[in-house]
């Protein structure tokens, strides 16, 4: 059993120890794996036994038959990979469906949205264009006729969001994350104006139902952790509405880089709009350091609470970081500054962090292989290489030991499942994952060869890594299908970091001369305490005269409206304000380090028009207002399925225009509260709120082969028992 206490007491002793030069073998934790070169291709001997690896179509020769030949196991991975037909359960009842696809990895026989734009993003466009455009293809869907809501139509186009939290879309939103992936096949015209209807489609339709104009920002799911109590606090487990009410950093970077391929693709279409989607592309990367960047961290937060209470959160993810690095979201000091601030431990970088000390292994205390490869780009990008290195050695070590790139392994010991009672995992891996098997070839071609997208090359190696890769070798190289790259060592070692000197052609290759440079590193963040301090309980808010009496148990830090009231003792009083009040608590560590907020406690004077739709309430003075709807949407699981509702409330009020509000109403368990909106109004205006449906993901014609849940084979559903609605207001 791996005791929480002496797993907490291990990781902090500080140092990562430097390896071995990692020629044949490398050893780790009493585990030995070692790569033999054999006629036909090599052979890797593993703690679970061996696997032959025959000779791929790229390779990469260097002083390290361990590092070749994992390059190799990869290419053998993607071959496995690429298939002819996917299938899940979830879908025509789980019958082949042809696709000449890539598929998610030997446990996943599926293609799901966000994996493969990631795997095709870090490598598969430029090794598969072909396959990796049918893949895409295959997420992409116009919409079902004639069940389509008003403004709808079967024109147009959009990429899907896969099943996920209470009912999908609108709770989770990357989706948007197919336009990083489809940048890369442009020189394809017939694909290029596919892409290009999908854009616009795409963005017109989150712009009016995710986008909050208030603080600037996308709603909506972190991408990738989508396990909620993973990585958000525990009580969301059975509430989703504060994730589709909640702003996180990796989703709101992924519409910044599709805002930004708006603008580029519209440039030769349609000047005017080019010029919108570059100003709200700006506008959306100043709301992003504004709103994530967490200045007495150094760090940019993995998430932050909703436009009503939106109070910062002591929780970092490494995808949303490195993406805020890659995409120049981040300037170069925050970029530095943040992923200098980001712990590592010994056998790599967790892709949460502070971990929960209550939940499985899964993304919490776990390295994801194709995570690491993007913090390896955001390592190249801050030129670190320190980090450049760590993340290197990481994926490979855990690719040598487990003979396959897999979905995940535990944070301290990489293995792939680690005994620790209810809490052990990973919960869920799988061999040949695509985004890991992505990561690794990435890793090798432009990690360390250093081949970019644009087709420039740019090395960046640590001269920690020559030992290894060079060896007494004067050369390494890469054969790619169409090109040959040739790194040549330079005389002397008297830097820190390789870089390219000179550029030439020999014969069929390009070779690049190296020089050693000093660059200012970085030490990697080894003394992080492991796990943040339990999320509290939500206060208990009561009325006593003028004033709210909050009170809590113990000590606890106090939020009001998203902003810190300081810390409290068993309770205090708070003035009264005619507008809304919205109160949680968090409690810090004797390490410093900061819960998870507990739920929000609302306070305030709330309205409940009744009666028939439309409905109507009167203003009693001048300002912004808070709508939302008491419901229950009974269609599927917390956890799942298409179904969340979407209902837009239009409210007119005398003396102003229409103001149209989105409302979403995820999966519940009873009664809860949707997700809320605001609007304008003056005081002794009479406004009318009238009631109509939105969109949701079973109006898109794909999920006709939908046979997990509601909304799927049997038609379109995006409905909810509607209650009261509440007008609130707002300071």
């Amino acid at each position: 059993m791996l005791m929480l206490g002496v797993l907490a007491g291990a990781v902090a002793l500080g140092q990562v120890a430097a390896p071995a030069d990692w020629h044949d073998q490398l050893e780790w934790q009493g585990k030995v794996a070692t790569m033999e070169v054999v006629p036909g291709g090599y052979v890797l001997h593993m703690p679970a036994g061996e696997r032959r690896i025959g000779t791929q179509k790229l390779s990469v020769k260097t002083a390290s038959p361990l590092f070749d030949g994992l390059f190799a196991m990869a290419q053998d991975d993607l071959r496995l990979d690429s298939v002819a037909a996917i299938k899940d359960d979830a879908f025509d009842h789980g019958k082949s469906i042809p696709c000449a696809c890539f598929e998610t990895g030997e446990k996943w026989h599926y293609v799901w949205t966000r994996d493969l734009s990631y795997a095709v993003d870090l490598a598969l466009w430029r090794l598969d264009p072909t396959r990796a455009k049918a893949s895409l293809r295959f997420k992409l869907s116009d919409v079902r006729e004639p069940s389509a809501p008003a403004g709808a139509s079967v024109m147009q186009h959009y990429v899907m969001q896969d099943t996920g939290s209470g009912g999908s879309w609108p709770i989770s939103t990357d989706r948007i994350v197919w336009f990083l992936a489809a940048r890369h096949l442009l020189d394809d015209k017939v694909f290029a104006d596919e892409v290009y209807r999908a854009l616009t489609d795409t963005l017109a339709q989150d712009r009016y139902y995710i986008f909050d104009a208030q603080l600037g920002l996308y709603r909506g799911e972190t991408s990738f952790l989508d396990w909620r109590e993973q990585s958000y606090p525990g009580w969301t487990a059975k509430e989703v509405t504060f994730i589709g009410q909640s702003f996180a950093l990796s989703t709101n970077v992924l519409h910044y880089q599709a805002l930004q391929l708006a603008a580029q693709m519209s440039e030769s279409r349609d000047a005017t709009k080019a010029a919108i989607y570059a100003a709200q592309a700006q506008t959306l990367k100043t709301a992003i350091n504004a709103r994530f960047w967490r200045a007495d961290r150094g760090q940019y937060m993995s998430y932050i609470g909703g436009a009503d209470h939106p109070v910062p959160y002591e929780t970092y993810d490494l995808l949303g970081l490195s993406l805020a690095i890659t995409s120049g979201v981040a300037d170069a000091a925050h970029a530095r500054q943040a992923l200098a601030n980001y712990p590592v431990w010994e056998a790599g970088s967790p892709v949460i962090w502070p971990e929960r000390a209550d939940v499985p292994i899964y993304h919490n205390r776990a390295i994801w292989p194709f995570v690491s490869a993007y913090a390896l780009r955001a390592a190249r990008a801050v030129d670190d290489p320190e980090r450049i290195a760590h993340e290197l050695r990481s994926l490979m070590r855990g690719a040598a030991l487990a003979g396959s790139n897999m979905e995940n392994f535990e944070l301290t010991t990489q293995a792939v499942h680690v005994d620790d009672g209810a809490l052990s995992g990973p919960v869920v891996d799988s061999p040949r994952q695509l985004w890991s098997v992505a990561g690794y070839l990435d890793m090798a071609i432009e990690g360390v060869f250093g081949l970019q997208a644009d087709g420039h090359i740019q090395p960046k190696l640590p001269a920690s890594l020559v030992p290894m890769l060079f060896g007494d070798k004067d050369r390494i190289q890469l054969t790619l299908g169409d090109r040959d790259i040739m790194l040549l060592r330079p005389a002397k070692l008297d830097g820190n970091l390789l870089v390219a000197e000179r550029e030439r052609r020999e014969g069929a290759h390009t070779v690049v001369s190296l020089k050693a440079i000093k660059v200012a590193a970085s030490p990697l963040r080894t003394n992080a305490p492991l796990f943040a301090p339990a999320t509290p309980d939500a206060p208990t808010v009561s009325a006593e005269g003028t004033s709210w009496k909050v009170a809590v148990k113990g000590e606890a830090v106090l939020y009001i409206n998203g902003v810190q009231d300081g810390t409290i003792r068993g309770g205090t009083l708070v003035p009264k304000l005619a507008a809304q009040q919205c109160f949680s608590v968090t409690r810090t560590g004797d390490n410093g380090v900061e819960s998870l907020h507990s739920p929000s406690v609302c306070m305030g004077n709330a309205a409940r028009p009744a009666g028939e739709w439309p409905r109507e309430w009167k203003a009693s003075a001048t300002g912004r207002f808070q709508l939302a709807l008491d419901y229950a949407n009974d269609h599927g699981p917390i956890n799942t399925g298409i179904t969340a509702a979407v209902q837009v409330l239009t409210v007119r009020c005398e003396g102003g225009e229409a103001q149209a509000v989105p409302l979403v109403l995820p999966h519940s368990l009873g009664q809860q509260r949707s997700t809320s909106g605001s609007f304008i109004a003056h005081a002794g205006a009479l406004c009318r709120f009238a009631l109509e449906p939105g969109f949701n993901m079973t109006y898109l014609r794909h999920f006709g082969h939908y046979t997990g849940g509601k909304g799927g084979i049997d038609g379109p559903l995006n409905q909810a028992r509607i209650g009261d609605l509440l007008v609130t207001p707002l300071p």
